[in-house]
């Protein structure tokens, strides 16, 4: 859909430079710029994160691996990027890679609250199944700071994590 919304701005650019109306060239000019910049900023990550709901790992997969520099992303996308990735790296038992997207995604805003909760829930999951306790209890001490608005399915994964923590 981007390629075509350049295609007709550029053919309408050529279009309004041979006819002199140089403000509307200017104009299609500025879209253009505008649409390649937010291409940078955005990705496919909407497209990703459409197969991402319906629970399509491959699909998601792909369509992040498109985004060839996530640093360039917005910093709302940029977390919920690492967010995916880290899902999709859990799905592969990927471990050490899910545990790093799941870190950057907790330094980024998310969509909601518990998303933020969640991968740092899914970090401390990772640091026990590691043998790492002492970060994964810093982690869910982290999740915790709003107990208050935290739902009551991730308030009991939180308390299992703490039983686990406490055997060893």
């Amino acid at each position: 859909a981007r390629i075509f919304v350049l295609s007709v701005f550029a053919i309408m650019l050529v279009l309004f430079a041979s006819q002199r109306v140089y403000q509307l060239a200017a104009f299609c000019a500025l879209m253009i710029v505008m649409i390649i910049v937010e291409y940078f900023k955005q990705g496919t990550l909407v497209l990703a994160a459409k197969f991402f709901h319906q629970k399509d790992s491959d699909k998601t997969e792909d369509l992040l691996k498109q985004i060839r520099r996530p640093e360039w992303l917005s910093n709302k996308r940029r977390g919920y990027y690492e967010y995916m990735m880290g899902a999709v790296s859990l799905n592969k038992s990927d471990f050490d890679a899910a545990e790093r997207h799941y870190e950057l995604a907790a330094q980024y805003p998310l969509r909601t609250l518990n998303d933020h909760i969640a991968s740092l829930v899914h970090v401390a999951n990772i640091s026990i199944r590691q043998g790492k306790y002492d970060k994964a209890e810093d982690y869910l001490e982290l999740a915790l700071r709003n107990k208050e608005k935290i739902t009551a399915r991730m308030l009991s994964v939180i308390e299992r994590l703490k039983q686990e923590i406490k055997k060893h």
